[in-house]
């Protein structure tokens, strides 16, 4: 990565996001999930969001030809996890409590909310494939606090 790609970098982690892990079911063997802060509403009517994968994640095919996927948005007490999502191995899923959802998509237990989505679209974005999902069902705490990101580290939003 060179000078210029660091300093932009740096910059957008100045955005505190949320963190989710999207999820999808395969025909053989265990989902595919991987952590994505790159999620955002888009619409309402229909009920659209959003989330990029990089054209380098060893999942991105999976979710290409995904029937249906859910977005996972975690919450404070899950950073084990979004690690846990975040690395490219075959034990992702060992002694993670998750039933199937809409479409035969994971959804994590506990997860501050969930977006069970059909896929609509997909677009180019550079190095990235922006995915576009509608949302099929959703569930989600209202009590509970989210998991944020922030200058590469983990942090809390109390619920307010």
């Amino acid at each position: 990565m060179d000078d210029e790609q660091r300093q932009f970098r740096n910059a957008l982690g100045c955005f505190a996001t949320g963190v989710t892990v999207v999820t999808a079911p395969v025909e053989h063997g265990d989902p595919v999930g991987m952590t994505v802060s790159s999620f955002n509403s888009v619409s309402l009517d229909p009920p659209l969001v959003l989330f990029s994968i990089a054209r380098t994640a060893h999942s991105l095919g999976a979710l290409e030809n995904a029937g249906a996927y859910a977005v996972n948005v975690l919450a404070s007490d899950q950073a084990d996890l979004s690690n846990r999502f975040a690395r490219a191995g075959e034990l992702k899923w060992a002694g993670v409590p998750h039933h199937r959802g809409w479409g035969d998509a994971p959804i994590l237990e506990g997860a501050l909310a969930s977006f069970e989505c059909e896929p609509f679209a997909v677009y180019e974005g550079g190095d990235h494939l922006v995915f576009l999902g509608r949302v099929m069902r959703h569930q989600s705490d209202p009590d509970g606090s989210p998991l944020v990101y922030f200058r590469g580290g983990y942090g809390a939003i109390a619920a307010g």
